[in-house]
Order: C-alpha cells, then structure tokens, then sequence
C-alpha cells in the first residue's frame, strides 16, 4: 500500500487524505483534480462567494502548502484519461502512473440544457465549480434581468443571491411546484412567500421552451406557456448526475453513481470510492447522497478501511440551504411520509416534521436551530416521539427525555 492515487479533488477527497495521514499513512499519495486549484468549499459558491462576500482563499479546504507538507503530490488542471485496472496504473496525458489502492471521488456534475434548445449561447450558466462563478459574477449586477430554471435548492439560492445584488429576477419551474422532488408543500410554501416578499417572479408549471440569442448570446426566453422573456443572463439549476464516465469505461459496477459496498470498495479490487458519485448499501436498498457532510464521514470511513478496518458506512444525513436571511437546516431522509407537523415558532422560525405513520424521518427547520438539533439527535437514535408531542411540546428538549 506504499501509494495511493485519489482521482477527484473535492471535498471526499480533501477528507479521505486527511484522515489518512491522521491514521498513521506515510506513503505517497497523489491527487488529481480537473481544476487548477486545490481542493474548496462548493457550497459558498452560489452564495458567499458570488455575493463577493467570501474570498478565494476562504474557500480553500486547507492551504496548498498543507499538501506539500504532507507528502501530497497534487496534479491539479490535470484530466486522468483511464484506469487500468488489471495493470493498477492510471493514464493522464502522456503519463502512466502505478497505483496501490486507488481512490474515486469524482463527484456530480451539473445537468446542462441541450444546445436544441439555446443551451450553448453565451450568457448561459450553471453553478457548480469555481470558474462557472467566476465567469457569472461579472454579469450578475444591479438591474440586469436573470431567468434562473429550476426551482431545486440551487435555484432558489442563485435567485436569492440575484435578488440580493438588485437583479430582475424571474425563476420558472416546469414541476406543479418549487422543491417538488425534495421537500413537503408546507416547505415550499415557505419559501415561495419568502421570494416573492424580495420580488422574485417565481413561475410553478411552466417549463422553458427555449432560449433565443442574438450573435451567440442569450437575449430572451420562450416558457412553455406561450410567453416570452426578454434576459440579460440565464442560470440554469436543473440537477446534478454522479460523475461516473472513468469507472464506467474501465467497467466498474455503476448502480445510481458508483455502486461501492458497505465499506467503500468497488466491484474492482483495490478500487474504492466516496462520496456525491457513489451509491452505497442503505436499509435493504442503495442510496447516493449529495451533500458535505456525507462526503466527508464517507471518506473518513472508506481511508480507516483502506488501512486495515472493517467499518461500514452508516450515513447521519442532514442538509442545509441558505436563502436571504433564513438558515434551512434538514435532518435526516423524507422519503414515504404520510404526514407533517408543523411547529411554528413566529417570526419566521419554523419546522416542520416529517412521518410514516409513528415514525419521524426528518425534519426541515427554518431559523430553528433546536428544531434541527433535537430532530437530528432523535432521528440518529432510532426515537420518534408521538407527533403530538412535537406539537405540544414548550421546550424541544423535552422530547429527548
């Protein structure tokens, strides 16, 4: 095990390494990253960083001089072009590089609109990796007209940041509703008042048709129900997908991203992988997770098991989302609930708790960090206290008692 190619230079990755030397690893350890910077905060990047109010070293993970003073070779800018798996080297350019146990933390990348459509005009952006902000801030000022597409947690927080800079606003959403895949009406509800009351024109059930562009660049926008647009900017937040193309041709397992077992090994031997491009055993199914903290507690277990243990992975998911001056905070998974209690505390602080019949699977809190904090910790433990307690109760902590 004297060297270790990670391939993916993102949060998992910066995880994994760190967790590594902690552990004890002193042999070599090379990173490779698309991007010619060393490994940085993503979620910021729609945020802090496009309101220019995080600089570009605030977002580094760690100093670059932290990879060098510990025995990381970083490859940043540099594309590795294939795995051979039975030859246990990597291709990037015209180097081959033998590996020992090598690690894929590729992450997702964004869901772009089809060049059919305007897709490719000039003006058009996604928010994912630093030079896609980097290129948009410029753009984003005071008066310009931004048609942001998707109504996920992406779009709101571009939208919220464009509201913010005094932009003209206007977000469409070809679902009957904003979070319509991820979180209960009642959620919706809340933010769809809270962008509304800072000017947004959000547009539920209606898609966008297509983008028109004079000389390359986007200048309108055609919806779905026959209206036109006039746009200075368009932000597209459609979705992200696992970024699995090298494990793919080098015939690793894919099932929804990267399918790794219980302890993070792939179908290939001394192949592993963590994070947003992984999918991993979950409650007699397999579940990805696109979020921090899962990159960061999968890759801490998967380099534990790469020297010597045998830990599975028990995902503690939780979620956040910052829009103006609400904190969302979400524990745990809602999927297959059947009902909501809301606890609405005044002021804007709310939460409202997810449940299958008794059982409470997650809860979205908004400003309500004890909401958060007390569902989190109840959610862990396996306890669902009766849902008329959570509606009852004066103090949160009483539910933990």
């Amino acid at each position: 095990m004297s060297h270790i190619v990670v391939i993916g230079a993102g949060q998992a990755a910066a995880s994994l390494i760190a967790e590594l030397r902690k552990r004890g690893f002193d042999g070599a350890i090379t990173l490779f990253g698309e991007e010619p910077v060393p490994p940085y905060q993503r979620p910021p990047l729609s945020k802090a960083y496009l309101l220019g109010d995080m600089p570009l070293e605030r977002l580094f993970l760690r100093p670059e001089q932290w990879y060098a003073d510990n025995g990381v070779t970083l490859r940043l800018g540099q594309r590795v072009d294939a795995i051979d798996v039975a030859g246990k080297t990597v291709t990037a350019g015209s180097d081959v590089i033998s590996w020992d146990q090598l690690v894929l933390t590729t992450g997702s990348s964004p869901r772009h609109l089809p060049a059919a459509i305007g897709g490719d005009l000039a003006g058009v952006y996604v928010v994912r990796n630093l030079s896609d902000v980097d290129a948009m801030a410029p753009e984003a000022t005071a008066g310009k007209r931004v048609l942001i597409v998707g109504g996920g947690y992406i779009g709101l927080e571009a939208a919220a940041v464009c509201a913010k800079r005094e932009m003209q606003v206007t977000l469409v959403e070809a679902a009957p509703r904003i979070l319509g895949r991820v979180a209960a009406p009642e959620t919706a509800d809340y933010f769809r008042a809270l962008h509304q009351s800072h000017g947004v024109d959000l547009r539920e059930g209606i898609g966008l048709a297509r983008l028109n562009g004079t000389h390359g660049r986007v200048t309108s926008a055609d919806l779905a129900d026959g209206s036109t647009l006039e746009v200075d900017l368009v932000i597209v937040g459609v979705g992200i997908h696992p970024t699995t193309g090298l494990a793919e041709a080098a015939g690793i397992t894919l099932d929804n991203g990267i399918a790794v077992d219980a302890q993070g090994r792939t179908s290939a031997p001394d192949i592993w992988a963590a994070g947003d491009c992984t999918s991993f055993p979950y409650r007699e199914a397999r579940l990805r997770l696109e979020s921090v903290p899962n990159a960061i507690d999968q890759a801490e277990c998967l380099a534990r098991n790469i020297l010597g243990g045998n830990e599975a992975y028990v995902p503690k998911p939780w979620f956040w989302s910052d829009q103006y001056d609400v904190k969302l905070q979400i524990a745990g998974l809602n999927t297959g609930y059947d009902r909501i209690i809301t606890r609405d505390n005044g002021n804007g602080s709310v939460s409202f708790w997810y449940y299958a019949e008794d059982t409470l699977l997650a809860v979205d809190a908004m400003n309500d960090p004890r909401a958060f904090m007390v569902a989190k910790r109840l959610i862990e433990a396996g306890r669902s206290p009766a849902p008329e307690a959570v509606e009852s109760a004066i103090d949160m902590k009483d539910l933990l008692k």
